[in-house]
């Protein structure tokens, strides 16, 4: 673990894991460190955590040292930790600095810099309501087809980060060591209720050059 030393460890309530630590293959460079109107997008996904009122831990894919020096000044990050080879991989190598008595833990992508304050809020709001696993979800409006033929999109949406569990439950889904395209999915493989709460259209995923794009027009249109 690489310690930030502006930032006040103790243990607190929430935890945010940014999982940053992606190859970036389809963006063709280190997209973490991609500018986004004066601040790296992964700067950006960072303070949209200021909205789960806690502390955060960073999984950076290589240059740790250096993704610290980047975050020096923002005092919520509590520590930057190498990821693994796989995503959930990369989860529990955050999930292991997460103090024991944290009674909440959310996984953002480090990839989503937009994530509103509010969005980080309602997912909280509904693991304090009891849910063992909260994804924010937007309706899919495109067309699905399978190769066998159409798809029925009534009741289908696009998932995002944050996503929010119980500190434990997130321990339990994560202690057979399996993987999943996201953690909601292992929790819901170990017998939990995934509840999705409304997700925020802005909340785009870059992955590949044009989204950095889309995001400079929509950063900007919200700033003037």
């Amino acid at each position: 673990m690489s310690p930030l030393p502006s930032c006040c460890v103790a243990p607190m309530s929430v935890w945010t894991i940014v999982v940053a630590a992606g190859k970036g293959d389809r963006f063709g460079a280190d997209k973490q460190s991609a500018d986004l109107h004066g601040r790296p997008v992964l700067e950006r996904s960072v303070a949209a955590a200021e909205g789960s009122d806690g502390v955060v831990v960073v999984v950076s894919a290589t240059a740790v040292e250096e993704v610290v020096q980047r975050l020096s000044g923002i005092d919520m990050v509590a520590a930057v930790v190498a990821g693994g080879a796989t995503r959930s991989a990369s989860v529990r190598a955050g999930l292991a600095v997460v103090p024991g008595d944290a009674s909440i833990v959310l996984v953002h992508d480090g990839a989503r810099p937009l994530a509103s304050r509010g969005l980080f809020a309602a997912v909280v709001a509904a693991v304090r309501n009891g849910a063992d696993a909260v994804v924010p979800g937007v309706p899919v409006s495109d067309s699905l087809r399978r190769v066998e033929g159409a798809v029925d999109r009534t009741g289908m949406f696009a998932v995002q980060t944050p996503q929010g569990f119980p500190a434990a439950t997130l321990r339990a889904a994560h202690a057979a060591g399996d993987d999943a395209s996201d953690d909601a999915t292992l929790v819901e493989s170990n017998g939990g209720r995934v509840v999705v709460v409304e997700g925020e259209a802005d909340n785009l995923k870059i992955t590949r050059p044009v989204d950095l794009l889309v995001a400079r027009e929509l950063l900007g249109s919200s700033d003037g």
